[in-house]
């Protein structure tokens, strides 16, 4: 699906279209589909596996690092302030250990 000034709809947008739902009605769901898949990962680290703990971990870091991009905004996309904070306090100040 294409807006009418030619970039790819978001889902955003695209739940919108297909619900009749007003954006803020559309970023409520989505938050709270968030915050369930947040319990479901949570919960999936409490049980035994038998896939290797450091995959896991792994796993569930691009989910931290995914959650921080568009936990407000696309900061993918538009990288603002936040983002450009993240990376320098990842990169340039990290805490020593």
């Amino acid at each position: 699906m294409t807006s009418h000034k030619g970039h790819v709809a978001s889902a955003i947008e695209c739940y919108v279209k297909q619900y009749s739902v007003s954006k803020q009605q559309a970023y409520d769901e989505f938050n709270k589909q968030i915050a369930n898949a947040w319990k479901d990962i949570n919960q999936g680290f409490l049980r035994h596996t038998s896939m290797p703990v450091p995959i896991l971990i792994g796993v569930l870091n691009l989910t931290r690092v995914v959650d921080i991009i568009y936990k407000e905004n696309d900061e993918y996309t538009h990288v603002g302030k936040v983002m450009k904070d993240n990376i320098a306090s990842l990169l340039i100040d990290p805490v020593p250990v």
